[in-house]
């Protein structure tokens, strides 16, 4: 299934993607997507429902950020050996972990902003991993189990605030509209190997970044079982896996964001996001 939220900020409404590429809205069988919507059990019911049964959403709405509820946004920092090179640091023998404030998430479409005084905002497309069920110390072999679905994230982040202004990355990484999710929560189930999926991302129509999930250093299933051993990992809990190589610090000069320009990305089978960047007063 492809689950959804569609509707105004902050009244969005539960779905899912028929087929034909259409909205049907899930609202008389959850709440929302999030938290016990998206467990195992839950899932299991949705997925027995007949699309064209559901009523038709009406018009083309907004789609919301793909899970609501979300306790931890948590992110993996240098996880592509080639992103690692790019940025002039080593790869790391275990997961750099870092967080972004989950006030940063947004729609997959929504205008994100660029904060004031920044000079050096940038792009990073990224495979997200969204918690089904609560995970605590569980092993790599089991740790899938325990994954509701994937969706596509744009790290957006403040390379200057992040790098150069002491202390830890999250003041780069959590600035308000930094992070773009979905467009849709896709189950598991469609996901036969999300250690092969191609992403790719432009800016204002131009290739920037060509990647696979094939190249992570640290998997999906290693990921949740290494992060279950530090902290619980909740229902709709975001891992946000790392970038491939080809964001705007590694260019030569290194070039990045300004009012107006246009970035466009998606994963295979996970869907596509597009943001304007709007340069925030």
């Amino acid at each position: 299934m492809k689950l959804l939220r569609y509707g105004k900020p902050g009244k969005e409404r539960p779905g899912l993607l028929d087929a034909d590429g259409k909205i049907r809205d899930l609202s008389e069988h959850v709440a929302d997507i999030g938290g016990a919507a998206i467990s195992p059990a839950s899932l299991k019911k949705l997925a027995k429902i007949d699309p064209s049964s559901l009523p038709l959403a009406k018009g083309k709405p907004r789609l919301g950020p793909c899970v609501t509820g979300t306790g931890k946004f948590i992110c993996i920092g240098l996880n592509y050996a080639d992103h690692a090179a790019e940025s002039g640091m080593a790869v790391p023998s275990e997961p750099v972990i870092f967080m972004k404030a989950t006030s940063s998430i947004v729609g997959p479409d929504d205008d994100v902003l660029i904060p004031r005084g920044s000079k050096k905002t940038d792009w990073e497309v990224e495979l997200g991993i969204v918690i089904g069920k609560t995970a605590k110390y569980v092993t790599e072999a089991d740790a899938l189990n325990y994954v509701a679905g994937y969706c596509v994230i744009n790290d957006v982040s403040e390379r200057e605030f992040q790098a150069e202004r002491q202390g830890q990355w999250t003041k780069g990484k959590s600035c308000d509209t930094f992070g773009p999710t979905g467009p849709w929560l896709v189950t598991k189930d469609e996901v036969k190997d999300p250690q092969n999926l191609k992403m790719w991302l432009t800016v204002n129509g131009k290739k920037r970044q060509n990647g696979s999930t094939n190249t992570m250093v640290y998997g999906a299933a290693y990921l949740v079982s290494y992060l279950s051993q530090f902290m619980s990992l909740l229902p709709g809990d975001i891992i946000s896996t790392g970038t491939p190589p080809g964001v705007g610090l590694g260019m030569k000069p290194p070039k990045f964001l300004k009012n107006g320009d246009v970035v466009e990305l998606g994963i295979e089978g996970l869907g596509t996001q597009k943001q304007t960047f709007v340069q925030d007063k």
